[in-house]
């Protein structure tokens, strides 16, 4: 199963991320939407899961969003924050998946056990970071991460289990 992860983007959702994100089955989005535009079309793609953002708190169409979410993916249990800060210190029994945005920096991160994932930015270049997502493929036994760079080529992988 193909999971896209997507955040901070800002209003901006650009050609390259929509045709990134074709053929996943899934679509998360951690926070810093921007508009409700942005929203609509990856639910046009994939079921979605979202959170919203600290740039998101005073947009009225965002109001109704989480700030935190927890569901599972095949079996893998995951918590979506926007921001790392707001990850408790210690993880509720069986999260086996962060995911964040916010430092607008992707990572891929194993701690104790546990996949740290930011799929960086894919909004509006900030300071000299990579405009990126993030694509992970998701099978029984392992999770499979992929910084995908959208202004650029040559994603870089790593593997976890």
């Amino acid at each position: 199963m193909k999971v896209g992860v997507i955040s901070d983007t800002h209003g901006l959702l650009r050609p390259e991320a929509l045709a990134a994100l074709e053929g996943c089955a899934l679509i998360v989005h951690a926070g810093d939407i921007g508009k409700p535009e942005v929203l609509e079309a990856l639910a046009a793609l994939a079921p979605l899961r979202v959170v919203r953002g600290n740039n998101d708190l005073a947009l009225l169409w965002a109001q109704g969003l989480p700030d935190v979410d927890r569901f599972e993916v095949q079996g893998w249990q995951v918590l979506l924050v926007h921001d790392l800060a707001d990850v408790p210190a210690h993880l509720d029994q069986g999260v086996q998946w962060v995911i964040t945005g916010h430092s607008h920096k992707p990572l891929i991160e194993r701690r104790e056990g546990c996949l740290y994932l930011n799929p960086g930015s894919a909004g509006p270049r900030r300071f000299s970071l990579p405009v990126t997502l993030a694509l992970i493929e998701v099978g029984a036994d392992a999770l499979v991460p992929e910084i995908v760079p959208l202004l650029a080529a040559n994603p870089l992988k790593a593997t976890s289990r």
